[in-house]
C-alpha cells in the first residue's frame, strides 16, 4: 500500500492591499505644514503607519512608512506630489509579498523552521520541545486569550535551585510574523547547541530562558485566516464596534499617555491598565517572579534598532549607563554578518516618545533589570512586512 503525505490546504481570507510609501522630512521650518498634510492624509485615507506607527510620533525629519490601500493611492500621492512631499514607493505591491508567505496556500502538516506557521503548529512544536527534551524544556500555561485559546511559555535551562532568568517575548502586535518565527528558532538552537557550543552550555546551566513564542495568539490567527495586516488583540469593547487593543500600550506604565483612546485606532490602549486578558497573564507572571527575572527581551519588527527604557519620559532610567554598556556588544557580533548595523538607543530619542510598552513596565517594577526590544532588521522586503 502506498502512502501519500497529507498536505493542509489553507486558503486565507485577506484584505487586498496596494503599496507602502516612504515619505522622509528634511526641513524643520516646515515641519508644522507637513505634519497637517500627514493628519490629513490619515483622516481622509486611514492610511496604516509602520513607521513610526502612530501619527502622533512624527517628528521633524523623521522617515515615516505607511501603507496605502489600492482604491486611494492615487490621491494620497496625488496630494504628496501637489505639495512638494518627496516620497518614494517602498513596496509597490504588498499582496504580491503577502501571497508568497502562504507558501501559495499550501503547507504540509509538519512544523518548519524555514517557513512561517500557523498557532496550530507552534502550539504542538511547544509540545514537542518540551517532550523531546525533558532534561531542558518544560511547558507551561500562564493564562488564557480573549478567544480561550492556552498561552504556553517555555522554559529552557538545565533543572538547578534559585537560577536567574532572561524572559524573551514574542509576538505581541499580530502581523509581525518574524517575531514569533525568532522565538522558534532561538528555542531550537538552545536546544541543539547544548553541550556543544562552550556559551550556550554554560548560559543553560547557569540561567533559565522564559520564552513566550506568542503573546497575542488571538491577533495571529485572525492573520492567518482574515487580514495579514491585523496588529491588535481581538477582544471587544463596550459601546463599541471595533475589535482589540494595542497590547503592548495596555501596561500600568504611564498608562494612555501618547496612546489612543480610540477603540477603533491601532494604537488603543484599552479601556483600563491590563484590560486585556493576555497583558493581565504576563503581568501577573512577572509580577510574580520579579526576583528571579534579570533580563528582559521584547522581539519586534520592522527596523535595526536595539532599544531600552525610557520612552514616556526623557528621564534615565536608573542603570542607563549599564545599559548602553550592554546594548554595544550585539552590535559588534551583528555587523560581522549583516552589512546594515543597527543603532541603538533609549526610546525617548527616537520616535517613541510617549511610547508605553511591557519594557517601560518591567523596568518600573526592577529598575536594575536589563531591558530590550529589538526591532528585527528588514534586510528583505518580505521582512518589511512580517
Amino acid at each position: 500500500m502506498t502512502v501519500l503525505p497529507v498536505y493542509i490546504i489553507i486558503i486565507p481570507k485577506v484584505i487586498i492591499f496596494c503599496s507602502v510609501l516612504r515619505y522622509q522630512g528634511k526641513n524643520k521650518n516646515v515641519f508644522a505644514i507637513t505634519y497637517v498634510l500627514m493628519c490629513l492624509i490619515y483622516s481622509s485615507f486611514q492610511v496604516d503607519f509602520w513607521h513610526p506607527d502612530s501619527i502622533t510620533q512624527i517628528k521633524p525629519q523623521t522617515r515615516v512608512d505607511f501603507r496605502v490601500e489600492a482604491d486611494n493611492s492615487f490621491d494620497v500621492e496625488n496630494i504628496l506630489e501637489q505639495n512638494g512631499m518627496e516620497y518614494e514607493v517602498l513596496i509597490d505591491n504588498v499582496q504580491a509579498l503577502l501571497d508568497t508567505q502562504f507558501d501559495s496556500n499550501i503547507r504540509s502538516t509538519g512544523h518548519s523552521y524555514n517557513k512561517y506557521n500557523n498557532w496550530e503548529m507552534i502550539a504542538a512544536w511547544t509540545a514537542d520541545m518540551a517532550a523531546q527534551n525533558p532534561d531542558l524544556v518544560s511547558r507551561s500555561v500562564i493564562g488564557n486569550t480573549f478567544e480561550g485559546r492556552p498561552m504556553y511559555l517555555l522554559k529552557v535551562g538545565k533543572s538547578g535551585h534559585n537560577k536567574k532568568a532572561i524572559f524573551i517575548d514574542c509576538g505581541f502586535h499580530a502581523r509581525e510574523w518574524i517575531s514569533p518565527a525568532f522565538c522558534q528558532w532561538f528555542v531550537k538552537e538552545a536546544v541543539e547547541t547544548y553541550g556543544k557550543d562552550e556559551l550556550m552550555t554554560r548560559l543553560l546551566t547557569n540561567l533559565d530562558f522564559f520564552v513566550l513564542p506568542v503573546l497575542n495568539i488571538d491577533g495571529y490567527v485572525y492573520t492567518w485566516t482574515k487580514n495579514r495586516m491585523w496588529r491588535k488583540t481581538r477582544s471587544k469593547h463596550a459601546g463599541s464596534s471595533c475589535i482589540g487593543t494595542d497590547p503592548n500600550r495596555n501596561f500600568d506604565a504611564a498608562w494612555s499617555v501618547g496612546a489612543s483612546k480610540r477603540p477603533c485606532d491601532d494604537t488603543y490602549c484599552g479601556s483600563a491598565p491590563e484590560s486585556e486578558k493576555e497583558t493581565k497573564a504576563l503581568a501577573d507572571f512577572i509580577r510574580k517572579h520579579l526576583s528571579t527575572i534579570k533580563a528582559y527581551l521584547t522581539i519586534h519588527s520592522y527596523s535595526q534598532m536595539l532599544l531600552f527604557p525610557y520612552s514616556y519620559t526623557y528621564d534615565q532610567a536608573k542603570n542607563s549607563n549599564e545599559l548602553v554598556s550592554r546594548n554595544s556588544f550585539p552590535l559588534l557580533s551583528w555587523t560581522t554578518i549583516y552589512p546594515n548595523t543597527p543603532k541603538y538607543h533609549p526610546l525617548q530619542t527616537l520616535i517613541h516618545h510617549n511610547y508605553k510598552n511591557i519594557l517601560q513596565y518591567v523596568a518600573d517594577k526592577k529598575a536594575r533589570v536589563f531591558d530590550q526590544v529589538t526591532a528585527s532588521a528588514p534586510k528583505l522586503q518580505l521582512q518589511r512586512i512580517s
